[in-house]
């Protein structure tokens, strides 16, 4: 209860409750500076009024027009006004700031046209970044209407947009029209020189697309279609109009995260919102796609109604995170864009949550410094989207829209818990779903399903998995099971469940029973000798979600140390023939993890190498390298995974055939087809790399405005193995002429995970910590720097370095569980290696010999 106190005393709402702000303020890019003036009106609880601030210079205050004292608290953000009054008030502030450039508060984006340096100026106000750019309640929980009224230093035919349609210019200021009731972290405004494209909804809502006039124009067609569908399918599908006049949608040069949900004003980083429609891979406009789609779910969950405290985040994120398969799903059917939730979201859900001291998808948090750790995507993200399509699968569409339909309209403009949901989901659906929901919500970690043959009785069981060393601790769940056979439980709530006479079972349903089917419950399933015997003695008849699925719980249960990877590796042949790039994606995946398990360039890697050959080859040899005329989406997802492999495998005629193809398009890399130009310049690279390539390389990787290129060029250039080349590279990290803040963690993650550069990279990252922390330390992504390092790291050798270097961190805010478990991560993986290496290598060699 303590806790709970101390919690609830550093909320700003409580003794102050905002309901109108104006905003006035004066930006100079030239001078990266702004002053401002902001009149709130509310209902003053206590005789002192609490606004927050960060980095503000306040100049004056007054109450109710007459001057008062103040004072600063700034390691709390917050200004204390001494008003000795309640009842309702008005508080005027006059105050200066400087603009970032740490990608937060009011922030310039940095890009060239022709040569030409340019700058954007934007905002980015989630989590806690409101109180850069004015004094305020910034607490999700303080909705209140804004009128903004902004000059800048104009120049002749520049934009500037915001939440709201612009109502006039005076003076060279511009006045917004005043918001709905919202909260403080979706105000948003950008400005500078754009070009834009619009369009309007079925129902009269205004779309846009904005973006630098570095981009070409048709660029801007491919988001301008899937906002604008987007928007007619929440609206179809939440019964509920979409509550503003416009719905613009913003690339920014310079964005820490991959988009924001600003009400009205959605911000993008440009790779998640422009594309070449003539030029972009099928896999890149399904991202895209899946981004906006997100956003956009987002204006009614999240905007409409906003969670009550920053515990509640999942309420915002998990529901986006579903919801945009959903909506891309409905706009279009034959991506079968589930398959891709299965090999982005569940993965990466279940690799993060096996690990003992994980966060659970719920949790508490009050230091601002800590709230941006919450965003941890495997968790709040993929775990939390995966719990609501179980819910979703339970409760059916119908009732899943009419709850949520009650939903908006009895918290609409307001706030919300977890419990709210559950509500109207339960009344829709006359589910108690909330009791079910408690137990993925409330719990880190999630079940291992046992299911066995004891003496003639099929018996399930359920127990907390765990990668690595975890305490057990007597978790149960109530998991959906869906099983193929009838006789099984719905749910699951006890610790064992027996189903029946096993062999009775089988012989009425004739097929080899299965937990999970689809793979959309929260768990992973170990089957008994007898039972998995069966299943792959009838793999071929399997789905390709089935397929994947085996292989995904395969490979935890390895990590887990339940099953051996030198038990998988004979069984990978039966799967490598599928022609779903899923499948592939499931198969590649375990044998990446293979290669930790090797040392470079030693016999065991000459063997594991073989093995990718021969998983490989047949597809290579059916796909070609090249996209066909009418081939199918499967193809065409497929042929990239397949290359790649075969490219790692080191087969000649790949090598040579992607050299060709290089050759055939050297001088315009830019129009070389997008779904295998990745792989092409890979080789190019790792092949036939020299320091002229790289130059050319690296020169176009600077100049080109097309994002999806620009990622192809990260991933080929890290990919060298010239020492001098990974020097070169190291050495740009921290010039953002060559490489953005934003664009940072991919260029230090390729050179890490490159043998040839990984010493480089970890010893820049060790050296120039500070600066890096200095440089994108105020932001969300800042952690993920750590995660990427453990993500790699297997060797002892790594495990005792990163320890050394990070344990002293371990009271940095945002940083502490990160460093715990990625400690674990690294741990557990060196064990691992150390336990199995021989009896995995051997393996290898067997099936390759």
């Amino acid at each position: 209860m303590a806790q709970e106190t101390r919690a609830q005393a550093k909320r700003l709402y409580d003794t102050f409750h905002p309901d109108h702000y104006d905003v006035y303020l004066d930006i100079s890019r030239q001078e990266k500076k702004f002053t401002g003036k902001v009149t709130v009106t509310g209902e003053e609880l206590e005789d002192t009024i609490k606004l927050n601030q960060k980095f503000l210079d306040i100049k004056s205050v007054k109450v109710n027009d007459t001057p008062v004292e103040f004072d600063f608290n700034n390691e709390d953000e917050v200004i204390n006004i001494i008003s000795n009054q309640t009842g309702k008030v008005k508080v005027e502030v006059e105050f200066a700031g400087k603009l970032t450039d740490s990608m937060m508060g009011i922030y310039p984006s940095y890009y060239q046209v022709d040569g030409e340096k340019k700058e954007l100026v934007g905002t980015q106000f989630e989590t806690t970044f409101a109180r850069q750019a004015f004094p305020c309640v910034d607490e999700p929980a303080a909705k209140a209407t804004f009128s903004l009224a902004i000059k800048f230093d104009e120049q002749p035919g520049e934009t500037i947009i915001s939440n709201q349609p612009e109502e006039k210019v005076e003076d060279g200021v511009h006045y917004f029209k005043e918001t709905v009731r919202m909260s403080t972290y979706l105000v948003a405004f950008v400005f500078g020189d754009m070009q834009k494209k619009l369009t309007k909804t079925k129902s009269g809502v205004e779309i846009g697309v904005f973006a630098t006039k570095a981009h070409k124009a048709k660029e801007l067609d491919f988001a301008l279609d899937i906002a604008k569908r987007s928007i007619e399918f929440y609206e179809d599908f939440y019964e509920t109009p979409y509550p503003l006049e416009h719905s613009y949608q913003v690339a920014l040069p310079d964005f820490s995260a991959g988009a924001m949900e600003n009400w009205g004003c959605v911000t993008y980083r440009e790779a998640y919102l422009l594309l070449d429609p003539d030029n972009t891979s099928l896999e890149m406009k399904q991202l895209v796609a899946t981004v906006i789609a997100h956003e956009l779910a987002h204006q009614w969950f999240g905007d409409l109604v906003t969670m009550e405290w920053w515990d509640n985040l999942w309420l915002n994120e998990s529901f986006a995170n579903m919801m945009e398969y959903v909506a891309v799903d409905a706009l279009q059917p034959d991506w079968h864009i589930w398959e891709m939730f299965q090999t982005t979201e569940v993965p990466q859900a279940l690799q993060r949550d096996a690990t003992d001291g994980v966060q659970s998808v719920h949790v508490m948090v009050n230091d601002p410094r800590e709230i941006d750790a919450l965003f941890d995507g495997a968790i709040v993200y993929a775990k939390g989207s995966r719990m609501l399509v179980m819910v979703r699968a339970l409760l059916g569409d119908k009732a899943l829209r009419e709850g949520l339909k009650n939903y908006f309209a009895a918290h609409k403009y307001a706030n919300a818990t977890g419990d709210d949901l559950w509500k109207a989901l339960g009344e829709a659906s006359g589910l108690d779903i909330g009791s079910i929901m408690h137990s993925w919500l409330e719990q880190p970690g999630y079940p291992l399903v046992t299911a066995s043959v004891k003496d003639g009785k099929l018996v399930l069981s359920q127990k907390q998995f765990f990668i690595g060393e975890g305490k057990e601790v007597g978790r149960t769940w109530q998991i959906p099971l869906n099983s193929n056979y009838e006789a099984v439980p719905q749910i699951m709530k006890d610790k064992e469940v027996t189903v029946g006479d096993y062999n009775d079972l089988r012989a009425n349903n004739g097929l080899p029973f299965r937990l999970n089917v689809g793979n959309n419950s929260d768990f992973i399933v170990k089957y008994d000798q007898k039972l998995l015997d069966d299943i792959l003695a009838n793999v071929d008849e399997l789905g390709a979600v089935d397929k994947l699925q085996l292989l995904q719980d395969f490979r935890l249960l390895a990590e887990g140390g339940q099953m051996s990877y030198a038990e998988i590796v004979p069984l990978l042949p039966k799967f490598a023939d599928s022609t779903s790039p899923i499948v592939a994606n499931a198969l590649y995946r375990i044998m990446a993890s293979l290669r930790n398990f090797v040392e470079p360039e030693s016999k065991e890697d000459t063997e594991l190498r073989k093995l990718y050959n021969l998983l490989s080859e047949k597809q290579v040899a059916r796909l070609g390298y090249l996209p066909r005329e009418g081939e199918s989406i499967d193809d065409n997802l497929l042929r990239p995974i397949v290359l790649s492999a075969s490219l790692y495998g080191e087969n000649k005629t790949t090598i040579d055939k992607l050299h060709e193809l290089y050759e055939k398009d050297s001088d315009n890399l830019a129009s070389m087809s997008a779904d295998i130009r990745g792989i092409v310049l890979d080789n190019e690279v790792r092949n036939f790399g020299s320091m002229t390539l790289h130059d050319k390389l690296l020169k176009l990787y600077v100049t080109t405005s097309d994002p999806s290129l620009k990622q192809d060029l990260c991933g080929a250039i890290t990919y060298t193995k010239e020492p001098d080349l990974i020097d070169a590279i190291v050495d740009d990290f921290e010039d953002p002429q060559v490489i953005k803040p934003q664009d940072l963690r991919a260029w230090y993650r390729g050179v890490l995970a490159n043998n040839y550069g990984q010493t480089q990279a970890w010893d820049w990252i060790r050296t120039d910590w500070n600066w890096l922390e200095a440089t994108v330390g105020g932001d969300m992504e800042f952690a993920t720097f750590v995660t990427v390092t453990a993500n790699i790291f297997h060797t002892r050798e790594r495990l005792e370095q990163f320890k050394d270097f990070f344990e002293p961190k371990l009271n940095t805010p945002g940083l502490t569980r990160e460093i715990k478990m990625d400690i674990r991560v690294i741990e557990t993986k060196v064990n691992l290696v150390e336990k199995e290496a021989a009896s995995v290598n051997a393996a290898i060699a067997k099936v390759v010999g």
